[in-house]
């Protein structure tokens, strides 16, 4: 789908905040109400607005501390692979989990409360899951940028 200058003003529109009405973004984008709503059905049907959330403070919800886990498998076979990422989707203190390239398979971004809770994480849940063969961890000092938004 080809996306005009309107398209992709108005996605960055919601990605900047979701909530406004049709009727805002309307007059946001000089566009009638009716174009608003049939852009952002347009966009959601090809699946480039794939969904809406609400993002949450980590820090009010006890969950300020960020670790970035680099993670090796024993064996690299589709066997080992297929079981580890199901397993690590059920976890849900990582965020997101990235199979990456280099010295290490995986990039875990982690959030918990403490090093206390990290390392319980760790001794308790992340060391059980099989084909684990060594872990690297990184710890955040301070967030320099964190953004949702895609430019188009």
């Amino acid at each position: 789908m080809a996306l005009d200058a309107t398209d992709k003003k108005l996605i960055r529109l919601l990605q900047e905040d979701s909530t406004p009405t049709t009727k805002q973004l309307s007059l946001k984008l000089n566009l009638s109400v009716t174009a608003v709503y049939e852009r952002v059905k347009k966009l959601e049907r090809e699946g480039i607005i794939s969904r809406y959330v609400a993002l949450v403070d980590r820090n009010k919800v006890d969950r300020g501390f960020v670790v970035f886990c680099h993670l090796k498998l024993i064996q690299h076979t589709k066997e080992y692979l297929t079981k580890f990422e199901q397993e690590v989707k059920q976890l849900d203190e990582v965020l997101e989990c990235y199979h990456v390239s280099g010295d290490y398979d995986y990039i875990l971004k982690i959030y918990v409360a403490n090093m206390e809770e990290y390392r319980e994480f760790m001794v308790t849940k992340l060391t059980t899951l099989q084909h684990i063969g060594s872990t690297h961890s990184t710890f955040m000092i301070g967030e320099v940028k964190n953004t949702n938004v895609i430019t188009v």
